[in-house]
């Protein structure tokens, strides 16, 4: 695939404050919907001013913060917020494998925005419209059909005893093996559903939408507000308990676990090796936390940092992904195992997510828990983390259980 920009040859943006809106995502007039919302605070866009299509390749996120930069440096911009999110902003999804041609960048008509107490509507384009106007109500999936992916479940399992096997051999340290499922619809499926289902039971999530990408992903990649910048690390799941006992039990193993403790050194370790360069102070915490969602939890580490120099979100992108915790390490020798076994291209899941400004800032996570819209159907996704000690039974339950954020979005 060749690099295609569509874009003309200055974009006309406005940014005025408008009332609380209360709700972004009943905002969205339409399904092709593009969004980034966590406790009710994000960004939301519809319409297309400019999208920029990208081919695999070691230099997409240069590419990508490139053409960006030409994009919103030729525009004319009245920007009467001036916070974070506001002026021109693209949603955008990578690729996760570096030679996928599946990544992409969205410059919406409009974007409704709502953060720390200031709510606005940034508008590009001729079209100065006051705010969305509803062209067609959400309407829930129906009459769902479901079917294996790539591999089906026992062949999956022979993958992960596959990987044990070389991890055990020292050919590394680690890999991430993801599944598929797929499911059809009567209708073709309203993202503007999904968002509102996975919002409304993991609010502390990342709930996105872009290019039919849709997701609730618990993992922050990295967010960047001026000089500072913050990322969540997450490696190390169980799911949650059936009773509090037995929760309070499953969260003390998680964190006593030799298996998942090693799993999340790897992530830690690599995002902090990608940073270091790139800050004048970075604080990685010696120990894991825990982070409970309403199915999962996870061991995760918060690292926050100050950069160097004047460094788009897209280039600090750029260092980490990859990290451990969507791949394995060492790297190169997890992609390549990655290649072999999971029988299946994941396209844009487990890559990164979210969005830019033309400050540079923005927020991006790694696309997990998360259902690719095309049409009547869905394709959805899990990985887990396999080491030495990792059992194909277990990992097997782990992803069935990591199915059930996108199994609730579609059928409620």
């Amino acid at each position: 695939m060749k690099l295609a920009v569509t874009a003309p040859d200055r974009l006309s943006v406005r940014t005025v404050p408008v009332p609380d809106p209360g709700d972004l995502i009943s905002g969205l007039p339409h399904p092709a919907a593009l969004a980034w919302v966590r406790h009710g605070e994000g960004l939301v866009g519809w319409g297309e001013a400019a999208r920029l299509t990208l081919p695999g390749g070691p230099d997409r996120f240069t590419t990508a913060t490139r053409l960006l930069h030409d994009i919103f440096a030729a525009a004319d911009i009245d920007d009467q917020v001036a916070v974070p999110g506001t002026g021109p902003v693209a949603f955008g999804g990578f690729g996760f494998d570096p030679r996928s041609d599946d990544s992409v960048l969205i410059v919406p008509r409009h974007v409704l925005g709502r953060r720390d107490g200031h709510a606005w509507l940034t508008t590009i384009g001729t079209d100065q419209a006051p705010g969305p106007t509803l062209l067609r109500p959400p309407t829930a999936p129906t009459t769902l059909t479901w079917s294996d992916g790539a591999l089906p479940a026992p062949a999956w399992e022979s993958a992960v005893a596959t990987a044990v096997t070389r991890i055990r051999d020292g050919h590394l340290g680690k890999v991430v093996l993801a599944r598929d499922l797929t499911v059809h619809a009567g209708e073709p499926i309203d993202a503007r559903v999904l968002l509102r289902r996975l919002a409304d039971r993991f609010p502390a999530c990342y709930t996105f939408s872009c290019a039919g990408l849709v997701g609730a992903t618990p993992e922050l990649l990295i967010r960047r507000t001026g000089g500072h910048i913050e990322s969540l690390v997450l490696a190390g799941t169980t799911a949650r308990g059936t009773t509090p006992t037995d929760d309070t039990a499953r969260a003390d193993r998680l964190f006593d676990s030799a298996k998942d403790r090693e799993e999340h050194r790897y992530a830690a370790e690599m995002v902090r090796d990608a940073l270091t360069p790139l800050c004048s102070h970075l604080h990685v915490p010696a120990e894991p936390e825990l982070l409970t969602l309403p199915n999962l939890i996870h061991l995760a580490s918060p690292v926050r940092g100050h950069l160097t120099a004047d460094r788009s979100v897209l280039d600090v992108v750029a260092a980490l992904h990859p990290t451990p915790a969507v791949a394995g390490t060492p790297t190169p020798t997890a992609l390549d195992l990655i290649r072999e076994l999971e029988g299946m291209d994941r396209g844009r899941y487990a890559g990164p997510v979210g969005w830019v400004d033309a400050r540079g800032d923005g927020e991006w996570g790694i696309a997990l828990r998360c259902a690719q819209i095309d049409g009547t159907r869905a394709r959805l996704f899990a990985g887990c983390g396999i080491v030495a000690d990792s059992d194909p039974a277990a990992e097997l339950a782990e992803a069935h259980t990591k199915f059930g954020a996108m199994r609730h979005a579609l059928q409620g």
